[in-house]
């Protein structure tokens, strides 16, 4: 691995992951206790914010690595998927919704692996994948700030929680379908 600072970002993102759920699994839905959810929620955001920069850095610098390209979708995943579970767990967020964004986490990867086996070029993020990406990450941080359970703006709270759910998993659900879409050679070899 290069020790670039797109690729120590990736690294700092995936060692954020077990802080992140260190403080959300120790928050209680008790207000006093409230402290270690708004840290479990700045935790994640940090983390989610150096994915935006790793990549933006790495192409302005010219140090776009192999360590990159593999590990910086898998951090994604692994920071994603974890607070999908841990609010799953929690009962704040419903399991069909994590199975379906999940599911179509693996099923990418394992699209982008035949590529690669047959020798094709990874096809770089669409503008679906993009805005799946901001989607699960807007969710996931109201989920975070209590929208979903109406700790933070009562019903509207958990209307708009509601709402950004159905979003994301309505462009996790296209995103799919357009790598499916692009990628449908790979069924053929």
């Amino acid at each position: 691995m290069k020790f670039n600072l797109p690729n120590m970002l990736i690294v700092f993102r995936i060692l954020l992951i077990p802080v992140f759920l260190f403080f959300f699994l120790m928050a209680e839905p008790a207000p006093s206790q409230s402290l270690f959810r708004l840290i479990a929620m700045i935790v994640f955001l940090i983390a989610s914010i150096t994915d935006f920069f790793d990549g933006l850095l790495a192409r302005r610098w010219n140090t776009v690595s192999n360590f990159g390209k593999l590990m910086d979708p898998l951090a994604d995943k692994m920071l994603v998927s974890s607070a999908l579970i841990a609010l799953s767990y929690r009962q704040e967020l419903a399991a069909w919704a994590v199975v379906v964004i999940i599911c179509r986490e693996f099923w990418v990867t394992a699209l982008r692996q035949l590529a690669l086996e047959q020798g094709k070029e990874v096809i770089a993020a669409s503008m679906w994948g993009k805005i799946k990406t901001v989607l699960q990450i807007v969710m996931l941080v109201a989920l975070l700030a209590g929208m979903g359970a109406g700790q933070l703006l009562g019903q509207l709270g958990t209307t708009i929680a509601t709402i950004l759910v159905y979003l994301a998993v309505i462009a996790t659900v296209v995103s799919a379908v357009e790598y499916t879409k692009d990628y449908r050679d790979v069924f053929k070899a």
